[in-house]
């Protein structure tokens, strides 16, 4: 027979610890199995929107504890790249094209491509792959994208004497000294948040030079020197210089330009189509929009027409959790909801058209365009020349005198930024 030792306290103790420890990893494990953290980007009503989507989530899929955390649009910019890096969400919101590459090539977004497979997003989101698209891999799932064009007030262009939406550069300067001369700005602008300076860059360019040189731009392969980046300033700057853009327009963001707007104190924005939420139901019948006017018939017109989308970080926790939540997000029922709450088109061609005016005009827009699309300047462009290009456009807002300086100083930017 085999005498049975007794163990000694140390190692009684030792080995009810272990098992308490496993005991507790096995516990943790099993609540963060069914944990799923989200973070996105959210502005003013927009969150209302993300939350009835995520509720209808919840609602179909009652084992996932789902936690959402609600960014502001600049905070959000400015601590994406730690998220990432560090410890990060299982899900963040994001933007396609050079946004979305920036992190995919640092290996810092989880590989999408089977979902686009499984999923049927090849042919679903058939318009927006190659902008969800990095060295032949997929790493975002697409939600609603923005058609850019001008907001304007109806009942001030009557008064105005505007009779007709401006369709050529030469409408649209008459339309300008008609409101000015009527005692109403002509154009609100919210250049406190740079981006939205951006909008009229792109789409001087686009209107004078063209979406292959606009894109070669981006893509840093010419010089701002070029005379043709410089007649795109010099357009810019007789608006300025007449006087046709707001008063303190360096003061405004894109939350608070909304009531100058509201109230009549300018006739017309260039924004794109979310921004028909920040007008009240009980006006949105005089607001009406149009596309860009041509400035060169010439040139093929192209729009500007940026992808919002979801992606999951390489480091993610929860990637199970993490994919069921984008193939949800990613049927036409939930894209076209998501699109009506934030004024956007969906961008699943399943997805039914939209209904309001605004974003049926702006639909129009993008489907009609023979120029291509464009996903926007610092959404095509690597962010740091993106971030110089946007501060340079606030600086000639500022001081449109100041072409050629600002234009030596991108170009010395260019050069350290691309080696070229």
């Amino acid at each position: 027979m085999f005498a049975y030792r007794l163990p000694s306290f140390g190692t009684l103790a030792r080995a009810t610890a272990a098992v308490a420890l496993v005991a507790a990893t096995l516990a943790s494990g099993a609540a963060d199995a069914g944990t799923l953290t989200v973070n996105v980007s959210a502005r003013g009503n927009q969150r209302a929107t993300w939350q009835d989507a995520f509720d209808k989530f919840k609602k179909a899929n009652p084992d996932v504890d789902l936690k959402v955390a609600y960014v502001t649009e600049e905070a959000y910019k400015v601590q994406m790249s730690g998220w990432l890096a560090a410890d990060p969400p299982d899900v963040v919101s994001w933007h396609d094209g050079e946004r979305m590459a920036y992190y995919a090539q640092r290996g810092l977004l989880e590989d999408l491509s089977g979902d686009w497979v499984k999923n049927g997003w090849n042919e679903q989101y058939a318009s927006v792959k190659e902008a969800s698209t990095y060295k032949g891999k997929q790493y975002a799932a697409p939600l609603g994208y923005d058609a850019y064009g001008f907001f304007y007030r109806k009942d001030l262009f009557q008064k105005a004497g505007v009779k007709a939406e401006p369709k050529s550069w030469d409408e649209f300067l008459d339309a300008c000294r008609k409101l000015k001369a009527s005692g109403v700005q002509p154009i609100a602008v919210a250049a406190r948040d740079s981006w939205t300076l951006a909008a009229w860059f792109d789409y001087l360019d686009l209107r004078i030079n063209g979406n292959a040189f606009h894109q070669q731009l981006m893509a840093g392969e010419i010089p701002y020197t070029d005379a043709r980046v410089k007649k795109v300033f010099t357009a810019w700057k007789t608006l300025i210089d007449n006087h046709y853009f707001m008063d303190n327009a360096l003061s405004y963001d894109v939350d608070s330009v909304a009531p100058v707007l509201v109230n009549g104190k300018a006739a017309m924005m260039l924004m794109g189509t979310f921004f028909s939420a920040s007008f009240p139901a009980t006006m949105r019948q005089d607001v009406g929009f149009f596309r860009f006017p041509v400035i060169d018939a010439s040139v093929p017109t192209a729009e500007d027409g940026p992808v919002n989308v979801l992606l999951i970080p390489a480091k993610a926790k929860n990637k199970t959790d993490a994919r069921r939540l984008l193939a949800f997000m990613e049927t036409p029922q939930i894209n076209a909801d998501l699109a009506r709450g934030w004024g956007q088109l969906p961008s699943n061609n399943k997805a039914a058209e939209p209904e309001d005016a605004i974003s049926k005009v702006g639909f129009q827009t993008l489907a009609s365009t023979r120029g291509g699309i464009a996903q926007f300047y610092d959404r095509d462009m690597q962010k740091e020349m993106a971030d110089e290009g946007m501060k340079a456009m606030q600086q000639f807002y500022s001081d449109p005198s100041q072409i050629d300086a600002l234009l030596v100083r991108l170009e010395t930017t260019r050069q350290r930024i691309y080696h070229k």
